[in-house]
């Protein structure tokens, strides 16, 4: 069977005025479709380095990377990316914001009616269809973010971008966003790439963790798979031993194996 996403030998190295920096090197990785995938690892692994070049925003150094049997050689509207600043147009309301995007997208194809019920569609989607005429100053940093998850769905991408999109949120608000996530991927069927600095984020949400290694010349480290049956309810999962041991191998990886090299380097 084909994968859905394909990493074959994936190498990045920067130009800088230092000389070159290899931030990642051998990177092989296939991804299914409908799968969630978090990437975890240590502040310079490379873990944004990684999603930028399956979002086609970054072109490898070497190797290469396919997605739906097509090589990534840009971006391009099958891959939709969300970052922890929401990116919100601040002169546009919620509604334009999104239809923007879905005007880019389908404008070829649909009508203006179909634009805006595709547009509502989204918003509603994420539970935010009372702010469709605010404007991004007058909505919540949370809310924000809703925002910026239906503008990705509502191109309705082959993949799911999210670079710790819940990164400057509270705790509540997180918890409330992983939750809300968990059930748009499910509706969805999405597949999707995470960034997060969370571990407990990162077991909650995904079916495989991906452990990264030290940069620089960072790679992967460990895969985790997560045997956790969906839906899965976080009260739940704080005392169920599956959650419990894949939280404690990531933990391992990150702050024994990989945070006593940190140490000694420094």
């Amino acid at each position: 069977m084909s994968h859905f996403i394909d990493i074959q030998d994936a190498e990045m190295v920067f130009s800088t005025k230092k000389g070159p920096f290899h931030a990642l090197r051998e990177i092989n990785m296939s991804i299914d479709k409908g799968e969630f995938i978090a990437l975890i690892g240590h502040s310079g692994c490379g873990k944004s380095t990684l999603l930028n070049l399956i979002a086609g925003l970054l072109i490898p150094s070497g190797g290469g990377l396919i997605c739906d049997n097509k090589e990534i050689a840009g971006p391009g509207p099958e891959r939709a990316v969300v970052f922890q600043n929401h990116s919100l147009l601040p002169w546009l309301t919620c509604f334009q914001n999104v239809y923007l995007a879905v005007e880019r997208v389908f404008a070829a194809t649909e009508n203006k009616a179909q634009l805006k019920q595709r547009t509502l569609d989204a918003l509603e989607l994420v539970g935010m269809s009372h702010a469709t005429h605010k404007r991004p100053q007058e909505i919540s940093g949370g809310m924000k973010q809703r925002v910026g998850i239906a503008r990705a769905l509502a191109m309705e991408p082959k993949v799911l971008l999210l670079d710790e999109p819940f990164g400057a949120l509270d705790a509540l608000t997180r918890a409330h966003l992983q939750d809300e996530l968990l059930k748009i991927v499910a509706r969805t069927k999405s597949t999707v790439v995470m960034v997060t600095h969370d571990v407990d984020e990162a077991v909650l949400l995904s079916d495989r963790i991906v452990m990264m290694t030290n940069g620089p010349a960072a790679t992967i480290g460990e895969i985790l798979t997560v045997p956790l049956a969906r839906p899965r309810n976080r009260v739940e999962l704080a005392e169920d031993p599956s959650y419990i041991r894949c939280r404690k191998a990531v933990l391992d990886f990150l702050y024994t194996r990989h945070g006593v090299a940190d140490k000694k380097a420094a």
